[in-house]
């Protein structure tokens, strides 16, 4: 045994994130589309019944996790409050955990997407954080993980990977955009905060100018045993705990996301498109953010609750 941080493999490393992400959205999809389809025609309700229209008005799609199915009408799988549409429904009064959230180790990894301002970021990291805790019915999270955009640690070897880790990103937007994490892990929020492919220059750098500095740095490995040692080094003498995952850095493009929600062959139908003759939400439509969270059951060893939320901006003209 030896001090010092660890270096893990995080489970379920072959699936990239991205790819999860976008199964677990159609799966939900197709899901949602026929369990409440099913629930409308068996209490007598048809689309002559359905009363109002979700497919307009709004400007924002908040999305959790999901595929195309025969046709069913978006007002009766999805919900609208108000500027918000969720696609799909939520059934809120089956949230929560089966037992005392002191039972289980919370992990919240946030993804920034390109494109968004600081700014933007305190109210999305927000948005997402409040989606988790009431799916999970929880107030704290035990390692809160930031993932920004452009940041990247990738290579034909580790130390290309680590050398040209050194020029992506914006430190300075990255430090304004970690204070917001520090104000949630300074009000008991988040116990630990965690950064996502960060080499060691950025690393370095990012440390010595944080004022809660991170204690996990997940990067992207083939060979866990084949970190660069200056980055290893680092890492040991900050306590800074390497975690090996490969979780995608472009979570959602947001051709995916239209393709997930257009018309297509494995469309939701919920955008209109020249394939449907132009009948759904109008507009080009840009993601947000992506969260993922976990439910760690200490004593048992497994998890209960995995999954995703998302939200993207509908701007009409």
């Amino acid at each position: 045994m030896t001090s010092g941080p660890s270096i893990i493999r995080k489970s379920g490393s072959h699936n990239r994130s991205n790819l999860e992400l976008v199964n677990s959205l159609r799966d939900n999809f197709s899901e949602a589309k026929r369990d409440y389809a099913v629930a409308a025609y068996s209490n007598g309700n048809g689309n002559g019944n359905i009363k109002g229209n979700g497919m307009s008005n709004g400007n924002s799609s908040g999305i959790r996790s999901g595929s195309s199915t025969p046709p069913t009408p978006v007002e009766i799988w999805t919900e609208r409050d108000g500027k918000v549409l969720y696609i799909p429904r939520i059934n809120w009064q089956t949230a929560g955990l089966q037992d005392e959230p002191n039972q289980y180790e919370i992990t919240v990894k946030v993804f920034l997407l390109p494109g968004t301002s600081v700014e933007q970021r305190v109210q999305y990291v927000g948005e997402a954080l409040a989606l988790v805790s009431k799916e999970l019915g929880i107030q704290t999270i035990d390692l809160l993980v930031a993932s920004f955009p452009g940041i990247s640690f990738e290579g034909t070897c580790e130390w290309e990977a680590d050398k040209k880790n050194a020029n992506q990103g914006n430190l300075d937007e990255e430090l304004a955009t970690w204070r917001i994490f520090e104000g949630l892990h300074n009000q008991g929020l988040a116990k630990r905060l965690g950064v996502a492919e960060f080499g060691s220059e950025k690393l370095s750098a990012f440390v010595e100018r944080a004022s809660v500095p991170p204690v996990v740095d997940q990067i992207n490995l083939h060979d866990c045993c084949n970190v660069p040692p200056p980055l290893k080094q680092l890492a040991e003498a900050h306590g800074i705990e390497l975690n090996v995952h490969r979780d995608c850095t472009d979570i959602l493009p947001p051709g995916t996301l239209r393709e997930l929600l257009g018309s297509g062959p494995r469309g939701a139908n919920v955008l209109a498109d020249a394939e449907n003759g132009g009948v759904g939400l109008q507009g080009n439509i840009i993601p947000q953010w992506v969260v993922r969270y976990m439910a760690f059951v200490r004593d048992r060893g497994v998890i209960e609750n995995k999954g995703y939320f998302a939200a993207a901006e509908l701007l009409h003209g």
